[in-house]
Parts: structure tokens; C-alpha cells; sequence
């Protein structure tokens, strides 16, 4: 009842450009009904303007939104919900041009920003930290985030390789059952990093640098008496891990290298919760300030909208 009480106020801007507005609201409007339902506002627009409809905060913000996008259209960029979704979480964010270069990450087929402001916290982590755990629910970017630094720092030669580990508890480490090869084997239990790796590189340059161990895929068995230098480390799954493993693993940083343990605490598939290595490090380590930890909540899931109701949904039933 509240909200229907709340006074619905317009607004309205002009375009300066009628080619660029078909890019702007996408086949059948489809980019402006994707902004419509992401502020929930109400757009009608006649020839090159447009007339925005709802409370006042996010009217403007809806303005705020169209404008850039309408100069990104110009500059030839495509818009598309992720694009909406990086347009509005930076003004959300307040991510003026000063301090873009901390907080976006460059990769060859897209940029990535901070969608929330505990995403926002976990890009200062990674650029100021050797060791950053990201533990929280699905959906809310922490693989994908990880992935993307490691390819970003490659690319910027930064470091010159990365490494991708999981443990393989669904196969109960029993690699050797498996058919194939090592990477054959490890694959499946990789296959989310696969998905991000995908997505920020052209399918060619991953298939190459794995080829040629530039992309390393190792389970974390195989980590034992190793030394990790001027690697970008990423450990997902990490609650899975046992406390012996995930000792082991952070003990294998070397220099100019960086590690990333990824993991929610509520999925552990261990027989005992009190074995994991993640829950075992949160306690231990929180006070080294050489390592960041961010937790991620329900409210940072940026997948699909449906993915943070059936979070809550969960949550609620325990």
C-alpha cells in the first residue's frame, strides 16, 4: 500500500540523434523494457523523445542510464542487458572516470565492473591483495570475477600464466577412474571456469593458451611440492576442500604470483562440514592483512533475477 502511495513523478529528455535509437532500444524495444523492469519505471517515447515515468530517485537514474547508453550506441558499442546492467550499477556506484582504472577490468571481448558495492569491494581486494577468499551463495560473480582478473593480468603481462584448480570431491579425487587424459578428467568440475573463460576471451586464444600450458587446469591434488610464481591462482569450490588441502595450496605462492579462493560456505559436500579447508581458513587467517576477504550476500547475485528469490527462498526454509 505504501508504495501506491508514493507520488509517481516524469520526466523527459531528447536524443540528439535518430539513427542511434534503434541500437539504444533494441529489437522490439527489448533494451527498453530490460530498463523499465531494472528501475521500475514506465518509458514512452515518441520519435526521438522520451518520457519517463515513476519515483522521483528513479526517474533520474533512468535518465542518467539512457544518456550513457545513448553515447555508448554512438560510439558503436552493442547494448544489451549486460551492458544496461554495467551502465546503471556504475552510476549506482558513483564510478566516475577517476577511478575507472581500479574498478573495471579489461578483457579482449568485454569490460567488467562491479555490479554491488560488496563487488565493488572485492575489485579493491584484488588490486591490493596477494591472497583474496570470495566466499558466498551462486550467482553473485565470484568465479566469474576472479576469471576475469586473471585473464586481465595475463593479457597486461602482468603475470605469465594462470592456473585453475578445483577439488574434484564429486569423483572422490579418484581421478584415475575416469577416462581420458588429466585435463579430460578434470574438466567436468571445471566446466563454470570454462563458461567465464569463454566469455571474456575469443574460444580460439583459451583453446591456444591451454594448449600450451599458458591456462594451466590441474586439480588440487596436483599442487603438492610445487612453487606458483608469476601465476594468477584460482581455487573454486574452495569449501570442498580439506583442511590439509587448502594449507597446501596457499603454501604454494610464489612471488609476483596472486591467489584467489573461491567458495560458498552453505554448499559443502565434504561428510563433515568441520572438515572444510574454507571454514578452517576463514577462523585462521582473517587477521593476516596481506590477505582480503569479502562476503558476498543474497542481495550481490547478479544472474538471473529468478536466482536471488530462489537464494531467499532456501534461506527462509532453514
Amino acid at each position: 500500500m505504501s508504495d501506491l502511495n508514493k507520488k509517481i513523478e516524469n520526466i523527459e529528455l531528447e536524443l540528439d540523434d535518430n539513427n542511434i535509437l534503434s541500437s539504444l532500444f533494441g529489437i522490439n524495444d527489448n533494451n527498453l523494457q530490460i530498463i523499465e523492469k531494472i528501475n521500475g519505471v514506465k518509458i514512452q517515447y515518441r520519435g526521438n523523445k522520451i518520457k519517463i515515468s515513476g519515483r522521483k530517485k528513479s526517474i533520474f537514474e533512468t535518465k542518467e542510464t539512457i544518456l550513457d547508453l545513448f553515447n555508448k550506441a554512438k560510439n558503436g558499442d552493442e547494448i544489451d542487458e549486460d551492458r544496461i546492467r554495467d551502465s546503471k550499477s556504475s552510476i549506482n556506484l558513483n564510478i566516475n572516470q577517476g577511478k575507472k582504472i581500479d574498478l573495471y577490468i579489461q578483457t579482449k571481448k568485454r569490460k567488467i565492473i562491479p555490479r554491488t558495492r560488496n563487488q565493488e569491494n572485492y575489485f579493491k581486494l584484488l588490486n591490493s591483495k596477494n591472497i583474496v577468499f570470495a566466499i558466498g551463495p551462486a550467482g553473485t560473480g565470484k568465479t566469474y570475477v576472479a576469471v576475469a582478473k586473471a585473464v586481465s593480468a595475463l593479457l597486461d603481462g602482468k603475470v605469465n600464466k594462470i592456473i585453475l584448480s578445483r577439488p574434484a570431491v564429486e569423483a572422490g579425487e579418484k581421478l584415475g577412474f575416469l577416462p581420458g587424459d588429466l585435463k579430460d578428467k578434470v574438466d567436468p568440475f571445471l566446466r563454470p571456469i570454462y563458461d567465464a573463460l569463454y566469455s571474456l576471451l575469443p574460444y580460439d586464444e583459451v583453446e591456444r593458451k591451454i594448449s600450451s600450458n599458458i591456462i594451466e587446469i590441474a586439480p588440487i591434488a596436483f599442487m603438492r611440492g610445487r612453487t606458483l610464481e608469476d601465476c594468477f591462482i584460482i581455487l573454486d569450490e574452495a569449501q570442498n576442500t580439506t583442511k590439509t588441502q587448502m594449507k597446501m595450496f596457499l603454501t604454494r605462492l610464489g612471488k609476483n604470483s596472486q591467489m584467489v579462493i573461491v567458495g560458498d560456505v552453505t554448499q559443502i559436500d565434504l561428510i563433515s562440514e568441520r572438515d572444510s579447508g574454507l571454514k578452517d581458513a576463514q577462523k585462521k587467517l582473517k587477521k593476516i592483512n596481506d590477505i582480503g576477504f569479502i562476503e558476498l550476500q543474497e542481495e550481490d547475485v547478479v544472474r538471473h533475477d529468478l536466482v536471488k528469490k530462489i537464494i531467499n527462498a532456501y534461506e527462509k526454509d532453514h
